[in-house]
């Protein structure tokens, strides 16, 4: 009895060990024209074999590529496409470069870091102090966001020092907004959410068709009575 495990191993198991060896025997054929048509016909039977990649763009051309990996890329034939080589199945991708940048405080994230950087370069006067102060806000709500704890005014203000490196000015003697404010504040600009639409305009339509229903009924009791 032969077990899989003891038959040579499928370059693309998707396709089966009978396309394996058609392709196995079409690299024996020495007739380049008859090698060409059975290469064809090996094409045909596996786009039946794999009906789904007629949904894919090009999906021929996938077939030919399939057809010179299954081969170990041995079979010679002419194919409508160009010709892959192994380099291009082996070639590892290139290394996407990962920022190395530290974060201060990771709860507030990198994009207030930059804005901070953008703050300082505005020159002094009341949109500087105006944009500090929206900045300091900022990073409370952040706080309020990721901890389940309240934060007070003077952690904020000291944790703003130490992100800007005390580059930019805060009137710390002004109140920012309040914790609770900033947790309730993106659930009070949402829309809410009617769950009985016959409420609006139209009186309870609900009601009306209790009171309908019940009208009928009754006039029917009596009928029958």
């Amino acid at each position: 009895m032969e077990y899989n495990t003891q038959l040579p191993h499928l370059q693309i198991p998707e396709y089966g060990r009978n396309i394996q060896i058609m392709i196995d025997h079409c690299i024996t054929i020495e007739d380049r024209d008859e090698r060409n048509r059975c290469a064809r016909a090996i094409i045909q039977i596996m786009g039946q074999l794999n009906p789904h990649l007629r949904d894919i763009a090009d999906f021929t051309h996938k077939l030919w590529d399939h057809l010179f990996v299954i081969s170990k890329f041995k079979l010679d034939v002419d194919s409508p496409y160009p010709r892959p080589s192994a380099e291009t199945f082996t070639t590892k991708p290139k290394t996407v470069p990962y920022p190395a940048n530290k974060i201060r405080y990771k709860h507030y994230g990198k994009t207030i870091e930059r804005i901070i950087d953008v703050a300082k370069t505005y020159e002094e006067g009341p949109e500087k102090r105006e944009l500090s102060r929206l900045i300091a806000n900022h990073l409370k709500k952040s706080y309020v966001n990721w901890n389940k704890d309240s934060v007070t005014d003077d952690v904020i203000f000291k944790q703003f020092r130490e992100m800007t490196n005390n580059e930019l000015i805060i009137d710390e003697n002004s109140a920012l907004t309040h914790a609770n404010e900033l947790k309730n504040k993106n659930h009070n600009n949402q829309t809410p959410i009617n769950l009985n639409p016959g409420n609006n305009g139209g009186g309870n339509n609900k009601n009306r068709f209790n009171k309908k229903n019940k009208n009928k009924f009754k006039h029917r009791n009596n009928n029958n009575k």
